[in-house]
């Protein structure tokens, strides 16, 4: 009996969500919850997996030579107490939702491809990232995670969007 829970288990489709400190992924993720795992997670037919890339320091940083050996060290701390409260943030909706069964991880790495290789070590059906709603000058200059993606990962690609507030 136990292995053909297991087998249940492991027949479930897997949905990916790329998250960082963003009220934009926070939406998407929210979405998601709602969509695929509501209104009773004993029911749902995906596993979750919760993905935040944690930036590379001298990616941030984002220069060299003197004073940066200094600066690193700082802007890791900091990057990796925002990855921490960023899985706990995680861990608190998706427990809210009554979502208990998830697997969170952090990577360290451009979000670009650590979404698209958690998509292919998860074998997931879907990849569900938020949308920043940057313009196209903004978008060529920073470069669109959610655009890359929904070319280069090997799944479905769900971009949330969070609706703009009316005045």
């Amino acid at each position: 009996m136990a292995t053909a829970a297991a087998a249940a288990v492991a027949e479930k489709s897997v949905i990916v969500v790329g998250i960082d400190d963003s009220e934009h992924s926070f939406y998407a993720l929210h979405w998601a919850l709602d969509h695929f795992f509501a209104p009773s997670a004993f029911n749902s037919p995906y596993n979750l997996v919760v993905v935040h890339a944690k930036p590379i320091p001298s990616s941030v940083v984002g220069f060299a030579g003197l004073g940066a050996a200094d600066v690193l060290p700082i802007v890791e701390t900091d990057l990796k107490m925002i990855a921490a409260r960023v899985i706990e943030k995680v861990k608190e909706i998706c427990s809210s939702k009554s979502v208990n069964d998830l697997l969170v991880e952090m990577v360290e790495g451009d979000a670009r491809n650590v979404l698209c290789e958690a998509v292919q070590k998860h074998h997931a059906s879907i990849l569900v990232v938020g949308s920043h709603g940057y313009g196209a000058i903004k978008r060529a200059v920073l470069g669109s995670v959610s655009d890359y993606c929904a070319h280069h990962a090997h799944c479905s690609v769900m971009i949330v969007k969070k609706p703009k507030i009316k005045h």
